[in-house]
């Protein structure tokens, strides 16, 4: 079997699919090298180390989450950009597991304003909430909210946290208009 030229691009690819297999915390220089059938020594001519790998899979999974809710709001406005954003944001925290914890993995504040990942994201979410309306400091408010619902809700789904005997699609459709009606009234509150 010829081996797959190795390549940064390709490296952290196949790394941010091995995350979502085996989890972000298990992914290691050494069973990304065994995916290509490499030794561990062949990588570091393309990587700094695992910091390096584990930053560069944040960035790209952060890319990839602007991509797909830009996405799926694009077009939309107000409950209908709500319902598509979350529903996009469940999809890829319970289908992606590997990647929704990049996410979350720390990376250096220079390297992280340098790639824009982050900031795409933050914007994506901004744009949505135009829809309702709001401006600072309401905005930023309402980001962390639906953040915090959003993940929360994902976070339990994925690690099996939700127990009663009630659809996971009833209670999220619930929540989703929860938030809707926050976000609509929420000069009243």
């Amino acid at each position: 079997m010829p081996r797959t030229r190795l390549t940064p691009d390709a490296l952290v690819s196949a790394a941010a699919d091995l995350a979502d297999e085996i989890g972000f915390d298990h992914l290691t220089l050494s069973a990304l090298a065994k995916r290509f059938g490499v030794r561990d020594a062949s990588l570091y001519t393309h990587l700094r180390g695992l910091a390096d790998l584990q930053e560069r899979v944040a960035l790209r999974a952060l890319g990839e989450w602007a991509d797909a809710l830009g996405a799926a709001i694009a077009g939309r406005s107000g409950h209908a950009a709500l319902s598509a954003f979350a529903d996009t944001y469940r999809s890829l925290a319970t289908g992606r597991p590997g990647r929704y914890a990049a996410t979350r993995h720390p990376v250096p504040p220079e390297r992280l304003a340098a790639s824009g990942e982050a900031a795409r994201v933050v914007e994506v979410c901004y744009a949505l909430l135009r829809g309702y309306d709001l401006s600072e400091p309401d905005a930023t408010d309402a980001v962390r909210l639906l953040r915090s619902t959003l993940h929360g809700f994902s976070d339990l789904e994925a690690t099996g946290g939700f127990t009663a005997d009630r659809s996971l699609d009833t209670s999220w459709r619930r929540v989703v208009e929860t938030l809707h009606h926050i976000l609509t009234d929420w000069s009243k509150i």
